[in-house]
């Protein structure tokens, strides 16, 4: 086995850096969603994907996989949401075992309400902090490693 290749003092720095900064700015605008809308993250994920249909509708599979979630943990998140009025699910009418998740009336308007203030706070935490070429440097550095990630799946 060969020697580990340790990390120097400037990749150290920027590892550290990334991990720390990733947590800080998830809890704090996870923090705020919550405070400003009453929507975890995992609500606002299954209500912005259901928004990114024109007929507000996801398979249950098809939502897990985006999500990187189970199906089944997403089943239980789907029956929590349901009993609050945020979503609706249907039976598949082409698989008898398979669910469609359905944007409801309260959901579309508990996404319309809490996005603007969600995307304040994504401003306030990370983009108006950044230059035109950082903003342009961290794009080009998420392209890179997801492009990598998912090569990697293969």
């Amino acid at each position: 086995m060969a020697d580990p290749r340790w990390l120097d003092d400037r990749e150290f720095r920027a590892w550290l850096g990334y991990r720390r900064m990733r947590l800080l700015l998830d809890a704090r605008i996870s923090r705020d969603l919550h405070r400003d809308s009453g929507l975890s993250d995992a609500d606002y994920d299954v209500l912005s994907a259901l928004t990114s249909r024109d007929d507000r509708r996801w398979r249950l599979q098809e939502l897990a996989d985006r999500m990187l979630w189970s199906k089944s943990r997403l089943s239980r998140h789907i029956s929590r949401m349901e009993e609050r009025g945020l979503v609706i699910r249907e039976e598949c009418a082409t698989d008898g075992r398979g669910a469609v998740i359905v944007l409801s009336e309260g959901g579309w308007r508990a996404i319309r309400d809490a996005a603007p203030m969600h995307v304040e706070s994504v401003r306030r935490h990370l983009i108006d902090l950044l230059t035109d070429e950082q903003l342009e440097t961290l794009g080009d550095i998420a392209d890179l490693v997801l492009e990598h990630l998912a090569a990697d799946d293969d």
